[in-house]
């Protein structure tokens, strides 16, 4: 008698879903946890901006959250050599738009170029800022630009744990106990991309689906940050939450749990408009469904220039009826308050960044939308880069040249106009951008505009893999893209994590050898990451701290 084979067929996959499921989240755990240690025993002290987070957290830890004041000062830390200036205000609004200086301590020769290392403190060297209103002083890093939810969320999650198990000391609120915080918020992005990945996709094989939240786990950008104490985890964890509850139409929930994720970093703002204008555009296309039924008319299966003229003709329409309005304003409400108490905090706080903001600086960098098209198409080469693919953009530019050359020139404009160079950028040897600008950018002047038709065939690309989706929808999310990138002045490839993962969850999830492709792909960056990380370590000549490649 023959065995068997659950793998069969796919209704057998389907059926156990679950299990195989469990078996992945469980085998994530293990791996991860296995690199954890490898990562906490090779970095034990805090590293890069960890210098910031881990003692603001170990001051949460401690309880020291508030103390009693009476008026607005701000004070810096006694330092007998110190490296930042900071400036003092009576007036709680001046006081806030003062931020530390750096003193920069190296200089390099490079190409014929000057290029500053700003130096930046140890934790010895660290002491926050006390800021006082009414009868209540907030203890606060300068150096930290985000909200706390990162912080109260670990002394939350620690504190219970340190009482269960009997833990004391130095254990409690250490910098290893802390990143493992994030590797827990990693697990719950997995199963956050297996919720959406079911949602989004109900007629996937579900072998397929399991395969792809694998592949999401592991995304490069996101999976190193799993090991260290940043914000980019607990982030994506609470917009994906918000995402799922918003798909499933529990937007109080949503609105809720946007809330946390705005505590994690503002600009999650955007991806909170996302899920309104994701209720909007589902709405008014049904709206539109229904108005091309009566008319005895179809959708075509492809969307066509005149196609989507008409549904914005449509969406006018749509808008101009109070009764309508009225209807979107009830769906998503819940959203919009979120919106405006966020819209009330900027202007009570002056501005979007709560800490250091002359290195946070807010401006028209419209390459930004280059650089993340390009990324993208990196990323997800394995699936929608081919021969065919590029033989359909090259038709699609023939058909349309005018369209295209518009577009060129266009990009040609913003680059030149809008271009910025953050010094971070140029001087901060241990990320990988400074090395893609200095070795792709730097080498003449004439790149930057030489990429265009990459960069178009990168934008035709990210619109060609949405293809299932209404035009509508298309218009809100490329907007929220806009306003998640533009406005960055540096480029840093972590700013693009999220809405790569939103492109990512929303295309069509595609065959199995493409996603084993993509997760190969993604295997093979995160092994010369962590080893580039672990095993490549260097020193600066006029520092004794140890250095260390990293996204």
């Amino acid at each position: 008698m023959e065995t068997p084979n659950v793998f069969g067929t796919e209704g057998n996959m389907d059926k156990l879903e679950g299990y195989y499921f469990s078996a992945l989240f469980s085998g994530c755990f293990l791996l991860s946890s296995v690199l954890f240690s490898k990562v906490t025993r090779e970095q034990r002290d805090p590293y890069m901006d960890e210098i910031f987070h881990i003692p603001q957290a170990q001051q949460y830890c401690q309880g020291r959250f508030h103390q009693g004041k009476h008026r607005v000062t701000k004070r810096g830390p006694a330092l007998s050599n110190p490296i930042f200036t900071l400036v003092t205000s009576e007036d709680i609004a001046e006081s806030a738009s003062h931020t530390p200086i750096q003193r920069c301590q190296r200089e390099i020769s490079d190409q014929n170029k000057v290029l500053i290392i700003p130096q930046r403190p140890t934790i010895s060297q660290q002491g926050p800022d006390r800021w006082s209103l009414s009868r209540i002083t907030i203890s606060w890093d300068p150096m930290i630009t985000t909200l706390p939810g990162l912080y109260l969320t670990s002394v939350g999650i620690v504190k219970p744990a340190a009482w269960l198990f009997g833990w004391s000391g130095s254990v409690v609120c250490s910098s290893g106990m802390l990143r493992f915080i994030n590797l827990l918020f990693s697990l719950g992005n997995l199963y956050m991309f297996y919720l959406i990945l079911c949602r989004i996709h109900t007629k996937v094989p579900a072998s397929r689906r399991i395969l792809c939240t694998l592949t999401l786990y592991l995304f490069p950008t996101l999976y190193f940050f799993t090991f260290l104490y940043y914000t980019d985890p607990g982030s994506t964890f609470f917009v994906l939450f918000t995402y799922i509850m918003c798909l499933y139409g529990n937007h109080k929930s949503a609105a809720l749990l946007g809330f946390c994720a705005l505590c994690f970093r503002q600009t999650n703002i955007i991806w909170i408009a996302f899920c309104a204008g994701n209720i909007i555009a589902e709405k008014v296309m049904e709206a539109w469904r229904t108005q091309l039924k009566k008319n005895d008319e179809k959708p075509s299966s492809k969307k066509s220039s005149l196609e989507t003229v008409e549904a914005f003709k449509f969406l006018l329409h749509y808008l101009l009826s109070p009764q309508n309005v009225l209807t979107l304003v009830l769906l998503t409400w819940p959203y919009i308050l979120l919106v405006l108490c966020f819209l009330g905090f900027m202007v009570v706080n002056g501005g979007i960044v709560v800490g250091d903001r002359s290195n946070h600086e807010a401006c028209l960098h419209f390459p930004q939308l280059f650089y993340f098209f390009s990324f993208t198409l990196v990323f997800s080469f394995p699936i929608f880069t081919s021969i065919h693919k590029i033989t359909a953009f090259v038709k699609s530019v023939c058909r349309h040249p005018l369209l295209y050359g518009s577009l060129a020139c266009i990009s040609v404009f913003l680059i030149w106009r809008f271009t910025y160079v953050h010094q971070y950028l140029l001087a901060d040897n241990r990320h990988y951008p400074f090395y893609v600008w200095k070795n792709i950018f730097q080498r003449h002047e004439l790149v930057k505009y030489a990429l265009v038709p990459g960069y178009l065939f990168a934008g035709w690309s990210f619109v060609d893999a949405l293809k299932n989706k209404s035009a509508l929808w298309l218009l809100m999310f490329f907007v929220c893209v806009l306003f998640a990138t533009v406005p960055q002045k540096l480029m840093e490839f972590r700013y693009f994590i999220l809405p790569y993962l939103l492109f990512r969850l929303n295309t069509s999830i595609p065959s199995t050898r493409k996603l084993l492709l993509e997760l190969a792909l993604y295997v093979i960056v995160n092994i010369v990451t962590f080893y580039l990380f672990l095993n490549k370590a260097f020193h600066w000549p006029d520092s004794e701290e140890t250095q260390r490649f990293m996204w």
